[in-house]
């Protein structure tokens, strides 16, 4: 059984995101993307203290595509640590993962 899920991503700026974006959904690795607005992001890098304006990508897909949608995103990305991270959709309306099927790669048929 196919599952499907969110890739969370965050980045610097609107313009990292539709790049990202943009690539992955032309390499048929997430089937439609969400840019979130700039919010304020506070974390400890280093170990010193940091408050950054990040945006929020959030790429839909299936569980097979993420290794490769997880090279794409860093081979675009300019953290050296990009927050990245697969969350799992345990159930949803399955007209939509059905339109996803048809705008993701199919990995079985290369």
């Amino acid at each position: 059984m196919k599952k499907y899920g969110f890739v969370y991503v965050t980045v610097p700026d609107e313009k990292t995101a539709k790049e990202i974006a943009h690539q992955c959904i032309d390499q048929k690795l997430s089937a439609c993307a969400n840019i979130f607005p700039p919010h304020l992001s506070c974390y400890k890098w280093k170990g010193e203290k940091r408050e950054e304006k990040e945006v929020v990508l959030i790429l839909k897909t299936r569980e097979d595509l993420f290794e490769n949608l997880c090279s794409t995103i860093k081979s675009l990305h300019t953290y050296e640590c990009p927050c990245i991270v697969f969350i799992p959709l345990s159930k949803g309306y399955l007209p939509f993962f059905s339109w996803m099927d048809s705008q993701l790669k199919d990995l079985a048929s290369g």
